[in-house]
């Protein structure tokens, strides 16, 4: 065989191998801070995986989902379950949870009681006025034995939803950043982690009881429906409940954001 044919040869049967795989870009929407900050952890462990993760942030919890649903990003990190089912509801959005991440656990803060068991009869706490919040505050009661919630509440429960108050505890409602503030006027409050922060408490070491980590409350990455069964989506969920991205949050966080894997 002629050179010229030897070489003809090598190139068609170069041309019969596969294509080499190509990184893949993923634009990911976030709310700056933790979720955000999480991410850029995330990333050198996806790029190895053939995975280039572009982080977007937002600003506000309504635009992320939006945007996704338009395809301006692939995926969103921000989120929990009763919120996207919310949005899905009202909004009609193809888009669904693929993995969890973080948990912000809401806390039961005391400046008079050390535990739950010291609550006495009649004791008031504090709970956010908001649905979402309120009901959260009103689960993690239910949760911790204080009371007991009509079935099938829901996550948006309100005090007019408890069947069981055995220490007949009494409710305010309050704007959830005042928590902090009348925090040493009630018997106890149950305060969101970024308020808590913001008030000079310690989410971690303060509270008298948290939720449970692996709770409704728990954070997930969102995708659209059509895009759930992708390679890239299982490359990213694999890259992010890696043990390096376990440690960056607990050396970072110190337990004030905590992992569901």
């Amino acid at each position: 065989m002629s050179l010229k044919k030897l070489g003809l040869a090598a190139l068609l049967s170069l041309a019969s191998l596969p294509a080499l795989a190509q990184t893949q870009t993923i634009r990911i929407g976030a709310t700056p801070g933790p979720h955000a900050q999480i991410l850029e952890a995330v990333k050198p462990i996806a790029a190895q995986k053939g995975i280039e993760i572009k982080i977007v942030e937002f600003s506000d919890y309504v635009v992320p989902n939006t945007a996704l649903a338009a395809g301006d990003i692939e995926a969103n990190s921000f989120q929990n379950q009763p919120y996207l089912d919310n949005q899905v509801a009202d909004r009609g959005f193809k888009i669904e949870s693929v993995a969890l991440t973080v948990n912000f656990p809401i806390g039961i803060y005391s400046k008079k009681h050390k535990s739950l068991e010291e609550l006495p009869n009649g004791a008031t706490i504090s709970i956010p006025n908001d649905p979402t919040n309120g009901g959260r505050a009103l689960i993690l009661l239910q949760d911790k034995g204080l009371i007991k919630l009509k079935e099938g509440v829901g996550y948006k429960p309100t005090p007019l939803d408890i069947t069981e108050n055995p220490k007949k505890l009494k409710f305010v409602e309050i704007e959830a950043a005042q928590g902090p503030r009348v925090l040493p006027d009630v018997d106890a409050a149950i305060i969101n982690t970024n308020y808590a922060t913001s008030g000079g408490l310690d989410p971690v070491k303060d509270p008298i009881a948290r939720e449970n980590p692996k709770g409704p409350y728990v954070n997930l990455i969102a995708v659209r429906s059509e895009d759930k069964d992708k390679p890239w989506v299982k490359a990213l969920i694999e890259s992010y409940h890696s043990p390096e991205v376990k440690k960056f949050v607990e050396e970072k966080f110190k337990g004030s954001v905590l992992t569901s894997w």
